[in-house]
Protein backbone atom coordinates (compact mmCIF):
# COMPACT_ATOMS: atom_id res chain seq x y z
CA UNK A 1 0.00 0.00 0.00
CA UNK A 2 1.20 3.50 -0.48
CA UNK A 3 1.32 5.62 2.16
CA UNK A 4 -1.26 8.37 2.65
CA UNK A 5 -0.59 12.01 2.67
CA UNK A 6 -3.19 15.16 3.40
CA UNK A 7 -2.56 18.50 1.67
CA UNK A 8 -4.12 21.21 3.62
CA UNK A 9 -5.19 23.63 0.83
CA UNK A 10 -5.10 23.26 -3.03
CA UNK A 11 -1.69 23.82 -4.15
CA UNK A 12 0.64 24.27 -8.08
CA UNK A 13 -0.34 20.95 -9.69
CA UNK A 14 3.65 20.33 -10.07
CA UNK A 15 3.73 19.97 -6.44
CA UNK A 16 0.49 17.67 -6.59
CA UNK A 17 1.76 15.61 -9.50
CA UNK A 18 4.97 14.31 -7.50
CA UNK A 19 2.99 13.40 -4.60
CA UNK A 20 0.26 11.51 -6.94
CA UNK A 21 3.48 9.83 -8.09
CA UNK A 22 4.51 7.86 -4.93
CA UNK A 23 1.43 8.83 -2.61
CA UNK A 24 -2.43 8.01 -2.16
CA UNK A 25 -3.20 11.92 -2.10
CA UNK A 26 -6.15 14.25 0.16
CA UNK A 27 -6.35 18.00 -0.85
CA UNK A 28 -8.46 19.88 1.71
CA UNK A 29 -11.06 21.70 -1.32
CA UNK A 30 -11.12 25.45 0.55
CA UNK A 31 -10.31 28.27 0.54
CA UNK A 32 -10.08 28.44 3.79
CA UNK A 33 -7.30 26.48 6.11
CA UNK A 34 -9.21 23.09 7.55
CA UNK A 35 -10.74 23.67 10.88
CA UNK A 36 -8.01 22.34 13.72
CA UNK A 37 -10.54 19.21 14.51
CA UNK A 38 -10.92 18.31 10.78
CA UNK A 39 -6.99 18.57 10.50
CA UNK A 40 -6.08 16.53 13.60
CA UNK A 41 -8.62 13.88 12.34
CA UNK A 42 -6.75 13.68 9.09
CA UNK A 43 -3.34 13.59 10.66
CA UNK A 44 -4.47 10.24 12.78
CA UNK A 45 -4.79 8.60 9.24
CA UNK A 46 -1.94 9.62 7.42
CA UNK A 47 1.59 9.40 7.39
CA UNK A 48 2.22 12.49 5.59
CA UNK A 49 1.35 15.96 5.83
CA UNK A 50 1.88 18.79 3.56
CA UNK A 51 0.92 22.21 5.29
CA UNK A 52 0.65 25.90 5.22
CA UNK A 53 1.69 28.50 7.39
CA UNK A 54 -2.18 28.89 8.85
CA UNK A 55 -1.90 25.23 10.40
CA UNK A 56 -1.20 24.39 13.69
CA UNK A 57 0.66 21.34 14.25
CA UNK A 58 0.92 20.91 18.16
CA UNK A 59 1.57 18.17 20.39
CA UNK A 60 -1.76 17.16 20.80
CA UNK A 61 -2.03 16.83 17.27
CA UNK A 62 1.27 14.85 16.96
CA UNK A 63 0.61 12.54 19.65
CA UNK A 64 -3.09 11.59 18.44
CA UNK A 65 -0.76 10.62 14.62
CA UNK A 66 0.95 7.44 15.37
CA UNK A 67 1.46 7.00 11.47
CA UNK A 68 2.81 10.29 11.04
CA UNK A 69 6.28 10.48 10.06
CA UNK A 70 6.60 13.75 7.87
CA UNK A 71 5.21 17.24 8.22
CA UNK A 72 5.98 19.39 5.04
CA UNK A 73 5.45 22.80 5.37
CA UNK A 74 5.07 24.70 2.26
CA UNK A 75 6.96 28.04 3.64
CA UNK A 76 10.50 29.12 4.99
CA UNK A 77 9.21 30.10 8.75
CA UNK A 78 7.60 26.37 10.96
CA UNK A 79 6.41 29.11 13.74
CA UNK A 80 2.95 26.83 13.08
CA UNK A 81 4.72 23.69 13.55
CA UNK A 82 6.00 22.29 17.13
CA UNK A 83 9.16 20.71 16.54
CA UNK A 84 10.17 19.69 19.62
CA UNK A 85 7.18 18.02 19.90
CA UNK A 86 7.81 16.35 16.78
CA UNK A 87 11.03 15.76 17.08
CA UNK A 88 9.89 13.76 20.35
CA UNK A 89 7.56 11.69 18.41
CA UNK A 90 10.36 10.79 15.64
CA UNK A 91 8.23 13.23 12.84
CA UNK A 92 10.71 15.26 10.13
CA UNK A 93 9.61 18.80 10.07
CA UNK A 94 10.71 20.11 6.19
CA UNK A 95 10.17 23.28 5.29
CA UNK A 96 11.07 25.29 1.68
CA UNK A 97 13.97 27.97 1.92
CA UNK A 98 15.71 29.60 -0.79
CA UNK A 99 13.46 29.56 -3.68
CA UNK A 100 11.28 31.95 -2.16
CA UNK A 101 14.38 34.49 -1.23
CA UNK A 102 14.16 36.79 -4.49
CA UNK A 103 10.27 37.48 -4.99
CA UNK A 104 10.47 37.88 -1.09
CA UNK A 105 12.87 40.20 -1.11
CA UNK A 106 11.50 42.04 -4.25
CA UNK A 107 8.29 42.92 -2.60
CA UNK A 108 9.53 43.84 0.92
CA UNK A 109 11.17 46.59 -1.54
CA UNK A 110 8.04 47.50 -3.53
CA UNK A 111 5.94 47.26 -0.30
CA UNK A 112 9.06 49.98 1.17
CA UNK A 113 8.54 51.92 -1.96
CA UNK A 114 4.57 52.22 -1.75
CA UNK A 115 4.87 53.50 1.76
CA UNK A 116 7.24 56.03 0.95
CA UNK A 117 5.74 57.89 -1.82
CA UNK A 118 2.00 57.08 -0.83
CA UNK A 119 1.39 54.85 -3.83
CA UNK A 120 -1.35 52.96 -2.07
CA UNK A 121 -3.14 55.97 -1.02
CA UNK A 122 -2.63 58.03 -3.60
CA UNK A 123 -4.83 55.76 -6.07
CA UNK A 124 -7.34 54.97 -3.34
CA UNK A 125 -7.95 58.73 -4.03
CA UNK A 126 -8.33 58.20 -7.40
CA UNK A 127 -10.23 56.13 -7.24
CA UNK A 128 -12.66 58.01 -5.01
CA UNK A 129 -12.91 60.86 -7.62
CA UNK A 130 -10.86 62.92 -5.80
CA UNK A 131 -8.15 63.95 -8.11
CA UNK A 132 -9.38 67.38 -9.37
CA UNK A 133 -5.61 69.16 -9.95
CA UNK A 134 -1.88 69.21 -9.47
CA UNK A 135 -0.50 70.38 -6.45
CA UNK A 136 2.49 71.15 -5.07
CA UNK A 137 1.69 69.67 -1.74
CA UNK A 138 0.03 66.78 -2.71
CA UNK A 139 0.64 63.54 -1.29
CA UNK A 140 4.51 64.61 -0.39
CA UNK A 141 6.44 61.19 0.46
CA UNK A 142 10.06 60.56 1.29
CA UNK A 143 12.78 60.04 -1.00
CA UNK A 144 14.49 56.44 -1.29
CA UNK A 145 17.38 56.65 -2.95
CA UNK A 146 20.65 58.05 -0.51
CA UNK A 147 18.44 57.12 2.67
CA UNK A 148 19.62 54.51 5.43
CA UNK A 149 18.00 51.81 5.30
CA UNK A 150 18.12 49.37 8.82
CA UNK A 151 17.77 45.54 8.12
CA UNK A 152 16.58 43.24 11.05
CA UNK A 153 17.66 39.92 10.16
CA UNK A 154 20.57 39.58 8.00
CA UNK A 155 19.68 35.72 6.66
CA UNK A 156 18.88 35.01 2.83
CA UNK A 157 15.66 37.72 2.65
CA UNK A 158 17.37 40.61 4.68
CA UNK A 159 20.61 40.07 2.88
CA UNK A 160 18.60 40.07 -1.10
CA UNK A 161 16.82 43.53 0.51
CA UNK A 162 20.70 44.80 0.90
CA UNK A 163 21.48 43.90 -2.50
CA UNK A 164 18.26 45.25 -4.15
CA UNK A 165 19.29 48.82 -1.77
CA UNK A 166 22.58 49.18 -3.77
CA UNK A 167 20.88 50.35 -6.63
CA UNK A 168 19.33 53.08 -4.88
CA UNK A 169 22.80 53.91 -2.85
CA UNK A 170 21.19 53.41 0.23
CA UNK A 171 22.81 53.49 3.46
CA UNK A 172 22.49 50.06 4.96
CA UNK A 173 22.69 49.05 8.55
CA UNK A 174 21.95 45.85 9.96
CA UNK A 175 21.07 43.83 13.26
CA UNK A 176 21.67 40.10 13.66
CA UNK A 177 23.02 37.98 16.09
CA UNK A 178 25.77 36.43 14.00
CA UNK A 179 27.98 38.93 12.38
CA UNK A 180 28.78 38.84 8.73
CA UNK A 181 31.74 40.04 7.84
CA UNK A 182 31.67 38.74 4.50
CA UNK A 183 28.63 40.52 3.53
CA UNK A 184 29.78 43.95 5.30
CA UNK A 185 33.01 43.85 2.64
CA UNK A 186 30.86 43.10 0.04
CA UNK A 187 27.87 44.97 0.30
CA UNK A 188 29.57 48.20 2.36
CA UNK A 189 27.02 46.97 5.32
CA UNK A 190 27.37 48.43 8.76
CA UNK A 191 26.85 46.39 11.57
CA UNK A 192 25.09 46.94 14.95
CA UNK A 193 25.05 44.38 17.96
CA UNK A 194 22.11 46.34 19.90
CA UNK A 195 18.89 46.85 17.87
CA UNK A 196 18.37 49.88 19.94
CA UNK A 197 21.76 51.48 18.57
CA UNK A 198 20.17 50.62 14.91
CA UNK A 199 16.86 52.42 15.15
CA UNK A 200 17.42 55.42 15.90
CA UNK A 201 19.63 56.17 12.58
CA UNK A 202 17.71 54.72 9.77
CA UNK A 203 15.30 56.27 7.52
CA UNK A 204 13.54 52.40 6.69
CA UNK A 205 13.78 49.32 8.86
CA UNK A 206 12.63 46.56 7.13
CA UNK A 207 12.35 43.26 9.63
CA UNK A 208 13.33 39.72 8.30
CA UNK A 209 13.76 37.35 11.59
CA UNK A 210 11.74 34.07 12.44
CA UNK A 211 9.01 34.33 14.92
CA UNK A 212 10.58 32.77 18.29
CA UNK A 213 9.87 33.25 21.71
CA UNK A 214 13.00 35.93 21.59
CA UNK A 215 11.39 37.88 18.82
CA UNK A 216 7.79 38.27 19.90
CA UNK A 217 7.09 41.92 19.50
CA UNK A 218 10.67 42.72 18.99
CA UNK A 219 9.41 45.83 17.67
CA UNK A 220 7.21 47.49 20.75
CA UNK A 221 6.65 50.63 22.03
CA UNK A 222 9.87 51.55 23.48
CA UNK A 223 12.08 50.21 20.28
CA UNK A 224 9.17 52.81 17.67
CA UNK A 225 9.86 55.38 20.38
CA UNK A 226 13.25 54.71 19.56
CA UNK A 227 12.82 55.64 15.70
CA UNK A 228 12.78 59.10 13.49
CA UNK A 229 9.46 60.29 13.42
CA UNK A 230 9.93 60.24 9.49
CA UNK A 231 10.61 56.88 9.41
CA UNK A 232 9.55 54.03 7.88
CA UNK A 233 8.76 50.58 9.05
CA UNK A 234 8.59 47.64 6.57
CA UNK A 235 7.54 43.85 8.03
CA UNK A 236 7.40 40.88 6.19
CA UNK A 237 8.64 38.09 8.39
CA UNK A 238 5.82 37.36 10.71
CA UNK A 239 3.08 39.59 12.03
CA UNK A 240 3.47 38.93 15.72
CA UNK A 241 7.22 40.43 15.56
CA UNK A 242 5.48 43.75 15.76
CA UNK A 243 3.31 44.95 18.44
CA UNK A 244 0.04 45.82 16.77
CA UNK A 245 -1.44 48.19 19.34
CA UNK A 246 2.46 50.39 20.17
CA UNK A 247 2.49 50.52 15.98
CA UNK A 248 -1.05 51.92 15.67
CA UNK A 249 -0.17 54.35 18.35
CA UNK A 250 3.06 55.14 16.96
CA UNK A 251 1.64 55.60 13.37
CA UNK A 252 -1.51 57.82 14.89
CA UNK A 253 0.83 59.91 17.45
CA UNK A 254 3.35 60.38 14.54
CA UNK A 255 6.34 58.30 16.49
CA UNK A 256 7.09 57.17 13.05
CA UNK A 257 5.69 58.60 9.59
CA UNK A 258 4.45 55.12 7.61
CA UNK A 259 4.36 51.44 7.58
CA UNK A 260 4.06 48.72 5.35
CA UNK A 261 2.97 45.34 6.59
CA UNK A 262 2.58 41.98 4.63
CA UNK A 263 1.65 40.51 7.72
CA UNK A 264 0.02 41.18 10.95
CA UNK A 265 -1.41 39.60 14.54
CA UNK A 266 -3.31 38.36 14.42
CA UNK A 267 -4.22 37.07 10.91
CA UNK A 268 -5.72 37.67 9.00
CA UNK A 269 -6.52 41.16 10.60
CA UNK A 270 -10.09 41.82 11.87
CA UNK A 271 -11.88 43.92 9.88
CA UNK A 272 -12.60 46.66 12.56
CA UNK A 273 -8.44 46.67 13.37
CA UNK A 274 -7.82 50.33 13.63
CA UNK A 275 -4.90 50.21 11.75
CA UNK A 276 -6.95 49.78 8.85
CA UNK A 277 -8.78 53.52 9.67
CA UNK A 278 -5.06 54.64 9.30
CA UNK A 279 -4.08 56.13 5.80
CA UNK A 280 0.11 56.00 6.63
CA UNK A 281 0.13 52.25 6.27
CA UNK A 282 -0.10 49.77 3.63
CA UNK A 283 -1.57 46.57 4.11
CA UNK A 284 -1.22 43.25 2.00
CA UNK A 285 -2.81 40.14 3.09
CA UNK A 286 0.81 38.02 3.39
CA UNK A 287 1.83 37.85 -0.44
CA UNK A 288 5.74 38.45 -0.18
CA UNK A 289 6.25 35.14 -2.11
CA UNK A 290 3.23 35.05 -4.38
CA UNK A 291 4.26 35.06 -7.52
CA UNK A 292 3.57 32.18 -10.11
CA UNK A 293 7.24 31.12 -10.45
CA UNK A 294 7.80 31.17 -6.65
CA UNK A 295 4.68 29.10 -5.50
CA UNK A 296 5.39 26.41 -7.90
CA UNK A 297 8.73 26.15 -6.92
CA UNK A 298 7.77 26.25 -3.34
CA UNK A 299 5.18 23.73 -3.70
CA UNK A 300 7.21 21.01 -5.69
CA UNK A 301 9.60 21.95 -3.04
CA UNK A 302 7.54 21.23 0.05
CA UNK A 303 6.24 17.99 -2.35
CA UNK A 304 10.40 16.43 -2.57
CA UNK A 305 11.08 16.98 0.95
CA UNK A 306 8.02 15.00 1.94
CA UNK A 307 8.24 12.38 -0.53
CA UNK A 308 11.80 11.68 0.50
CA UNK A 309 11.24 11.29 3.94
CA UNK A 310 8.18 8.89 3.44
CA UNK A 311 11.19 6.73 0.65
CA UNK A 312 13.26 6.67 3.18
CA UNK A 313 15.98 9.33 1.67
CA UNK A 314 17.30 12.36 3.23
CA UNK A 315 14.96 15.79 2.12
CA UNK A 316 17.00 18.89 0.91
CA UNK A 317 15.60 20.26 3.66
CA UNK A 318 14.44 19.45 7.38
CA UNK A 319 14.20 21.46 10.44
CA UNK A 320 15.10 18.71 12.76
CA UNK A 321 17.58 15.82 10.87
CA UNK A 322 17.76 14.51 14.29
CA UNK A 323 15.11 12.37 13.49
CA UNK A 324 16.30 11.31 10.32
CA UNK A 325 19.34 9.92 12.04
CA UNK A 326 17.44 7.83 14.04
Amino acid sequence: MRPKVFVTRVVPDPGLKILEEHTEVEVWPGDEPPPYQVLRAKAAAVDGLYTMVTDRVDRPLLEGAPRLKVVSNMAVGYDNIDVQAATDRGVAVCNTPGVLTDTTADFAFGLLMAAARRVVEGDRFVRAGRWKTWGPMAFLGYDIHGATLGIVGLGRIGLGVAERAQGFRMKVLYYDPVRRPDEEARLGLEYFERLEDLLPRCDFVSIHVPLSPQTYHLIGEAQLRLMKPTAILINTARGPVVDPKALYRALREGWIAAAGLDVTEPEPIPPDDPLLTLDNIVITPHIASASHATRTRMAVLAAENLVAVLLGRVPKHCVNPEVLRR
